[in-house]
């Protein structure tokens, strides 16, 4: 099986060397940059399977990296921040990024980060409780159908007013999860645990993020707020 290969961006050089033997250690090939600029010329050259991204980085900020890469790719992305209450990190989701790191970090917990991000976005199927049984706004088989969204599941397509509807791979796994349970509550926790497989909890912004972007795409009032306890999908 070939090596997962992985453009780590960072201006500094002794994070950017460590990191780079530690991960290089772990059985991943790794191609580091000290800035944006030369981040992104390496990602169009290389198309690497997951893309780290400092956030501040000198030429091109990190969000500004992601923001290209986004438009260009649906690879994965984790942003790198030192601050994580900072506005950096939510601009970095709303940017595109998968998850985020927050620095100092240890390099076996970036390594499981890499690892959950990659199972995620190698896995087509759908996610723990859909399995495709019978269920209300389900037409043909693998396809469910919420007014004019229809999210096939089998396909791993989505049409709005029949009108394809371009998603990445996270947020594919978020609208599965809501599509496979409509009009059931899923608390932040039980997303972090099923989509970004933080079985140890994590951060809800990500959720939060994820959830604005989903909405931007398939509709602002399809995923209800439930104040308190977390988000559903209106059949």
């Amino acid at each position: 099986m070939a090596e997962t290969h992985v453009l780590f961006v960072e201006d500094d050089d002794v994070i950017r060397e460590a990191t780079q033997l530690a991960l290089e250690r772990d059985g991943f090939t790794v191609t580091a940059m000290p800035d944006g600029l030369s981040g992104l010329e390496s990602f169009r050259a290389d198309r690497p399977d997951i893309a780290l991204l400092d956030v501040m980085l000198p030429g091109m900020d990190g969000v500004s990296l992601c923001r290209r890469i986004r438009d260009e790719s649906t690879v994965p992305v984790i942003m790198l921040s030192a601050r994580a209450d900072s506005i950096d990190v939510v601009l970095g989701l709303e940017a595109g990024a998968d998850d985020y790191v927050t620095k100092p970090f240890d390099g076996a917990v970036l390594v499981a980060r890499i690892r959950a991000v990659l199972r995620r976005f190698g896995h087509a199927g759908g996610p723990s409780g859909a399995d495709g049984g019978d269920q209300a706004g389900q037409g043909e088989r693998g396809l469910l159908v919420f007014g004019d969204l229809e999210v096939d599941t089998e396909g791993m397509e989505v049409r709005k007013g029949g009108a394809p509807v371009a998603l990445t791979p996270t947020e594919m796994r978020l609208l599965l999860e809501f599509s496979s349970a409509p009009g059931t509550v899923l608390s932040r926790d039980k997303l972090l645990e099923r989509v970004w497989d933080y079985g140890w909890g994590g951060d809800t912004r990500v959720v939060d993020v994820h959830v604005q972007r989903l909405r931007t795409k398939i509709g602002q009032d399809r995923i209800e707020t439930v104040r308190g306890f977390g988000y559903k999908l209106r059949g």
